[in-house]
């Protein structure tokens, strides 16, 4: 669990340095640090005995790390170095560790105001760490799998944040074929405003919880006319939970969360147009933060371009409180009054307003869950980014698939709820044998020749991001507590088909009972039996709701 050390880790980096004391001993330290891990109040015993075993493993590596500090009380730089220095020596990270560790070390040392003393825990529960198998059972490194250390603070108040999630083939080289694309996480409280910027990327917005009014300066296409001059105008929609946004680079926009209570949340889809993998924020408005752009050039070039003072000038880049601002109700009001778009927007020709995912004809639906999807052979604005927007709502206790894409990438987002999902990967299996991730030939093992697949399996919550490869065959499970609310982003869709494995449309039900029977080395019989059983398709029941029929039917 690299999350449980990594916490650990800084924790006691912290005990030691702000300790100041030449006599401080490690019992001493590692008696501050179970402490610490027993008054977490929101831990059972389980996740105490973690805590408390995360302790002692650091305690005994930090005599090899030559731990020092004893002077740095009044250094905050120091504890700063002396931190990062630990990072550096810890032999089981790797880069991205690394960083994390790094990053933890600016925060409880520096941000937090030199004293060190916020402790940050996060010991997950037994079967929540990722997961890979390989053939042999041994456990690796999962690339697929991304988790709240995984996302970059891009902005921060008191009113929200904006995470973006690091680029994906930081993780692996598995996903170089997605390194373009980036998601992003904004939340913003009620009743607040989300300070204009444009960026040099596209981008696909779906809101996931809460209202607002969205706002974008854009070219007034509709509008035909003999000059040459390019013409804008301020779009303005009413947004809602399930309506998705298409963003063109380089558009200036805003958002207002209208809401009195209720959060907003939008997850974002970026394509950066620049740099492959990474993009930025324009802001004009704004001041010392966010940092207006405006600021980066002369102050004698923007008097001759505003046609303006400079005392003047200077007056306006004021702002401090960051880019998502508490407004008044009066503010709030002026910000709504705009074009209505929300659900009302269709795709097509020039229309570019948001439009209502769940407002749609589910693909799929069942007892056991719906899909709702967008994909670019229907909706003109994701044509040029060959994207694909789906929402899974699975049923508590059901489960989608097994099923895999033909051709479309599926970097999926769990929205609410928690579950697990398994993919089949035949990256798994060759990493462990030949050494080097991404590489994947034929071997053999005994009988066994050509491709072999380890199973990729990790458990979802809110704020996991899971990628699915194309080919890659997955089944995602919902707990049997809550349903499982995933938005998908699938790339390279154009023409993409979803193969079922299971159900009543599945790839082995259409084949002749010779090519079964070849394919299996067992009689047709037996696997028609198999395969033609399940009567419900892409939804069913998961493997506990099963469980719980056989022991009904069984006491029956």
């Amino acid at each position: 669990m690299k999350a449980i050390s990594l916490i650990v880790l800084v924790l006691l980096s912290a005990l030691v340095l702000v300790s100041g004391l030449a006599s401080v001993t490690e019992d001493v330290e590692l008696k501050q640090c179970r402490d610490l891990c027993r008054d977490q109040k929101q831990f059972d015993e389980k996740q105490q005995h973690v805590c408390i075993q995360r302790c002692e493993d650091y305690a005994r590596e930090k005599k090899e790390w030559g731990g020092r500090g004893e002077s740095a009380e009044t250094d905050p730089e120091r504890r700063v170095r002396e931190c990062k220095h630990q990072c550096e020596q810890h032999k089981r990270y790797g880069e991205q560790e690394r960083e994390v560790c790094r990053s933890q070390c600016e925060k409880e040392f520096r941000e937090g105001g030199g004293r060190g003393k916020k402790y940050y825990y996060d010991v997950e529960e037994e079967g929540e760490e990722q997961e890979v198998f390989g053939e042999g059972g041994e456990r690796e490194e999962n690339p697929y799998v991304f988790r709240d250390e995984h996302f970059l603070k891009k902005a921060e108040s008191q009113h929200g944040r904006v995470d973006v999630l690091q680029r994906f083939t930081e993780r692996s080289e598995l996903l170089k074929g997605i390194e373009n694309f980036r998601i992003g996480f904004l939340e913003a409280d009620p009743q607040t405003f989300i300070s204009p910027a444009h960026f040099d990327a596209d981008g696909v917005l779906f809101v996931a919880q809460g209202r607002g009014t969205f706002t974008m300066i854009r070219e007034n296409r509709g509008r035909t006319t003999t000059s040459s001059r390019s013409e804008i105008k301020r779009h303005s929609f009413n947004i809602e939970t399930g309506d998705v946004i298409r963003v063109h680079a380089g558009t200036p926009v805003y958002v207002v969360n209208k809401h009195e209570s209720q959060k907003l949340v939008i997850i974002k889809f970026i394509r950066p147009v620049n740099t492959p993998g990474a993009f930025e924020a324009f802001h004009g408005p704004g001041g010392d933060n966010p940092e207006s752009f405006f600021r980066a050039f002369s102050p004698e070039l923007l008097e001759a371009a505003f046609k303006v003072d400079r005392e003047s000038l200077q007056r306006i880049f004021q702002q401090k409180e960051g880019t998502i601002i508490k407004a008044s109700q009066e503010q709030i009001r002026a910000l709504t009054h705009g074009e209505e778009g929300g659900g009302i927007w269709p795709f097509g020709g020039e229309s570019s307003g948001p439009f209502n995912l769940f407002h749609r004809r589910p693909t799929h639906k069942n007892n056991y869950g719906q899909l709702f999807e967008a994909d670019p052979n229907e909706f003109e604005q994701l044509d040029d980014l060959d994207l694909m927007v789906s929402f899974a709502n699975i049923t508590r206790g059901g489960m989608a698939g097994p099923f895999y894409n033909s051709k479309a990438t599926k970097i999926a987002y769990v929205v609410d709820g928690e579950g697990y999902f398994e993919m089949a990967c035949p990256h798994v299996s060759s990493t462990r044998k030949q050494g080097r991730r991404g590489q994947s030939t034929g071997s053999s093992r005994g009988s066994r020749q050509g491709t072999t697949y380890g199973q990729v399996k990790s458990r979802l919550k809110r704020g996991t991001v899971f990628v699915v490869p194309a080919g890659h065959p997955v089944a995602t499970v919902a707990s049997t507590n809550n349903n499982l609310q995933v938005v998908c982003f699938e790339v390279n869709a154009r023409d993409n088909f979803k193969f079922q494995l299971a159900g009543k449309n599945n790839v082995m039900s259409k084949m002749e009972s010779q090519a079964l029977e070849l394919g299996f080395g067992v009689p047709a019989r037996e696997v028609e039996q198999i395969f033609r059983n399940q009567n419900e398709e892409f939804f069913f029941p998961g493997p506990e709701m099963q469980r719980q029929r056989r022991r009904g039917h069984s006491a029956v």
